[in-house]
């Protein structure tokens, strides 16, 4: 292999060496101690938090100090929101006088809501009593609660694979299997739910629209018959619950002040179940940071901070501007960024988080290229002890983003973590599909290869395999699936596709394997993706056409299909090994994420890779056209321009995101070429830079 002459540079490509770094003001030193002298009333609250080793700054004194009325905390990225959150329940407690049974904290996951009510237990003035009595829950743990305490007694389906499979043996028994994903079907169902809507109301205009509604359907009344509700359903009725007026009197009263974190995430209806409950007190603080706001596909909605002094005209808002976790152009970068965005709620961050190092920046030809520079570089950090493995974070854009970075880690034996998922790239079920056909061309009788091969045939997987098996024992074939062409079941046109599908399986051992993906997606497979599942998830579709051109890309090192197969069999076989030692803790492993997985962590040292054009931003956004299911995240009063750049502004939030879980050191890639094409370096970082690339004025 030839040596790579990539290096990591002060700036990206494109921008002239002479350009100032991005860098922030550094922040204020005075706190708590200075600020909030002893004659004060509350002086031995901020004494007692001083204790703890909490020094408070200006805008978090202010936070904590907020009585009643509404209030917006903006708090940016790593500017100490959970210690803003924490002090003021205590400072509620202790010096207000509110009894800690009547505050009210939501979350969205459980790890925050127990690290606020740990930090509020060792607060010196608070009581043990007084911390317990806290209400610190995330959505759904305080809707089923109150659930509960209505009577409710519904076991929660809560295991993703119990779901899926249950909605695979509906599709089976309503022969819709060939033509759903239940995945797909899943994601829509929790998305309509979400946005407010029970499933009785879903469309049903046109035929497919029925068919998917009955699908759903069917599915709602086998939870009903077996008493079962899934995540989604806990919050509707939480909704339903509230719309009692006793019982919401009844909760207004005992919980006379609602903080919620995180407040960018909410969607539809945790928005209107914190509106319903703060309503008749109004001493409601949310604390968020729209620059965040990163789940528009999950229904996360950023007017919920940019409109809330609309909603509540007497707010108070406080901004948290001093960031405590990244080095000053590390943060300097990201400030610079986001201030590109038009939609949002203007903040100077200032840093006062450790000394590290300026960001670097590289722009490796490929992404295989990317991959080898980035190991190489970690490898020798650890090795000469400036870092460790569980220190380092490696951020991307999409699962298939991080196909040659995975290859790397795991042909080198570097511990790794990987978020979200638990396979390799070549195992993910619509690559897996193609590699099966590709298999089978080897191998025609490679049993494991069969039963993803007649997705794509419209062949019931499970009544097909079987009549394989039963056909096999009586007469052996060579090829295996030519039993199929004889099968009555089957329509005769279905009998022919059979026959034209063994020839292309023959032919595809001879063809170079790049050859054989392409040729397989031009005769059937993109036609059967794209047909066969209208309802395809947002986050599923817009990474689909992404994933198979990832395949082709991985496949152009490759001379014949056989080392094709070779090597990703033993990347499967090396990912297993590395899960069984890894024995299901992080330990000494490198975290490998997507950017979305990655919001609310923070890493000593962060590889943001694919920080090109067509990776971050994403090229579905970059379309003359933005797609479909990509509109219909946002409201439907936004026209298609507005929507486009509403997109863009999601993906330049989720750069920052990127850059901001960094604290000492940030090393950015931008690969020169991606799926074949040449592209440029990420116009978020030129513009952070000052520098606008003429691709982000042609897509304006």
């Amino acid at each position: 292999m030839p040596q790579l002459t990539t290096k990591y540079q002060s700036h990206p490509t494109g921008v002239p060496i002479s350009t100032p770094l991005p860098q922030t003001l550094s922040a204020p030193t005075t706190t708590s101690k200075e600020l909030v002298l002893q004659p004060m009333e509350d002086a031995f609250y901020f004494r007692a938090l001083e204790q703890e080793g909490i020094l408070l700054n200006g805008p978090q004194i202010d936070a904590v100090r907020h009585g009643q009325g509404p209030l917006l905390t903006l708090a940016g990225a790593g500017c100490g929101k959970t210690t803003v959150l924490s002090a003021r329940t205590g400072y509620l407690i202790a010096v207000r006088g509110v009894p800690a049974s009547q505050i009210l904290l939501v979350t969205f996951t459980s790890k925050a809501a127990s690290e606020i009510k740990e930090r509020i237990a060792n607060i010196p003035c608070i009581s043990t009593a007084a911390a317990r009595s806290v209400q610190a829950r995330t959505f759904h743990s305080f809707g089923l609660s109150l659930l509960r305490q209505s009577g409710q007694q519904e076991q929660i389906l809560s295991d993703f694979s119990t779901r899926h499979t249950i909605m695979k043996i509906i599709l089976r028994r309503l022969k819709a299997g060939e033509t759903y994903q239940p995945e797909t079907l899943l994601a829509a169902l929790s998305s309509w739910k979400m946005s407010g809507k029970w499933p009785s109301d879903l469309p049903s205009n046109t035929e497919e629209e029925k068919k998917i509604k009955n699908i759903l359907l069917t599915y709602e009344e086998w939870k009903q018959g077996r008493n079962q509700w899934d995540f989604d359903d806990i919050l509707l009725h939480t909704t339903l619950l509230l719309n009692d007026p006793s019982r919401l009197t009844q909760l207004q009263s005992r919980f006379t002040y609602l903080m919620v974190d995180e407040f960018q995430d909410t969607n539809t209806v945790q928005y209107e179940i914190v509106q319903k409950l703060s309503a008749e007190q109004r001493n409601l603080m949310v604390v968020g940071d729209d620059d965040q706001t990163i789940y528009s596909f999950n229904g996360a909605r950023q007017e919920s901070v940019l409109q809330f002094d609309q909603v509540y005209p007497d707010a108070t808002i406080i901004t948290l501007p001093i960031n405590y976790r990244s080095d000053s152009r590390i943060l300097g970068l990201g400030t610079a960024l986001i201030a590109h965005n038009e939609f949002r709620r203007h903040k100077q961050l200032v840093a006062a988080g450790s000394e590290g190092n300026a960001p670097y920046y590289a722009s490796p030809a490929t992404v295989e290229d990317e991959a080898t520079f980035v190991a190489d570089h970690l490898e020798e950090q650890v090795r000469l002890g400036e870092i460790t493995y569980s220190e380092i974070a490696i951020l991307h854009r999409t699962a298939g983003s991080s196909r040659s970075m995975l290859e790397q880690l795991l042909l080198r034996g570097i511990p790794f973590v990987q978020y979200g998922s638990n396979t390799v790239f070549y195992d993910q079920t619509i690559i897996r599909t193609l590699m099966d056909h590709l298999r089978l061309s080897v191998n025609p009788r490679c049993k494991e290869a069969y039963q993803s091969t007649l997705g794509p045939l419209y062949i019931p997987r499970e009544d097909g395999m079987n009549y394989l098996i039963e056909q096999e024992k009586i007469q052996s074939k060579k090829y295996p699936l030519i039993h199929l062409s004889h099968w009555d079941r089957l329509q005769p046109f279905q009998q022919v596709a059979v026959k034209e599908r063994i020839k292309l399986i023959k032919k595809l051992a001879s063809l170079k394997p790049l050859y054989a993906i392409q040729e397989m997606r031009r005769l059937f497979y993109d036609k059967y993706l794209e047909a066969g599942d209208p309802l395809l998830h947002t986050q599923y579709k817009e990474t689909l056409t992404d994933s198979l051109d990832e395949l082709e890309s991985a496949a152009t090192r490759f001379d014949t299909v056989e080392l094709f197969i070779a090597h990703a069999d033993e990347l499967t076989l090396r990912h297993q090994q590395m899960e069984a030692l890894r024995d299901g803790g992080a330990g000494q492993a490198v975290q490998l994420l997507t950017i979305h997985r990655a919001k609310g962590m923070e890493f000593r040292q962060v590889y943001w890779i694919g920080a090109s054009e067509g990776i971050l931003p994403h090229s579905t956004v970059l379309k003359e056209q933005l797609p479909q299911e990509m509109k219909a995240t946002r409201p439907q009063t936004m026209d298609a321009k507005h929507a486009k750049a509403a997109a863009l502004e999601e993906e330049r939030r989720l750069a920052y995101v990127a850059i901001t879980r960094a604290k000492e050191r940030l090393y950015i890639t931008s690969p020169l070429q991606y799926h074949g094409k040449a592209v440029e370096p990420s116009r978020f970082l030129l513009e952070a830079f000052g520098v606008i690339s003429p691709r982000a004025n042609s897509s304006k």
